[in-house]
């Protein structure tokens, strides 16, 4: 969502809705409804809506690791020119699963996850680092992930 779009106003039960999905995604509509106070259908065309004007997505969040992907990093980058041109050709690398674009001492950071350290170096180097307007990059190893956690609610 760029910082100019409109916020979607929500009722309490869709709030409630996206909810009971952060708590467990697979849960059904009609276990929803009977939470929410709603009919199966009900929630089936309330999940709908949100999904259709981009409010929430309903997807599995895997553990690289377990899928022999033993190397993340987040990669600050300093850029010249245009930061957007920069950011959409970081967003088409399939190593790359975030992009932000930041205020501070980088101006996009980039997430990657990739199968070892020798990935991670081709995909500096042939890949990012040849990015037209990529300046300089810094890479932040994860050593061990903390915390990660998608269900922050609706607030």
């Amino acid at each position: 969502m760029s910082a100019n779009a409109k916020p979607v106003q929500l009722d309490d039960v869709s709030k409630a809705i996206i909810e009971q999905l952060q708590s467990d995604g697979r849960r059904s509509y009609a276990e929803i409804g009977k939470a929410v106070g709603l009919s199966e259908a009900a929630v089936r065309q309330r999940v709908q809506k949100l999904t259709d004007s981009g409010v929430m997505q309903v997807v599995a969040v895997t553990d690289p690791m377990q899928l022999g992907f033993y190397r993340q990093a987040m990669i600050g980058i300093r850029v010249t020119g245009d930061t957007t041109t920069v950011a959409e050709k970081l967003g088409r690398i399939s190593a790359v699963d975030y992009v932000v674009l930041t205020a501070g001492s980088f101006d996009i950071l980039a997430e990657v996850v990739c199968e070892n350290d020798e990935d991670l170096i081709d995909l500096l180097n042939k890949e990012i680092r040849g990015i037209p307007g990529v300046q300089s990059t810094e890479t932040f190893v994860y050593l061990k992930l903390q915390k990660q956690f998608y269900n922050w609610g609706t607030r």
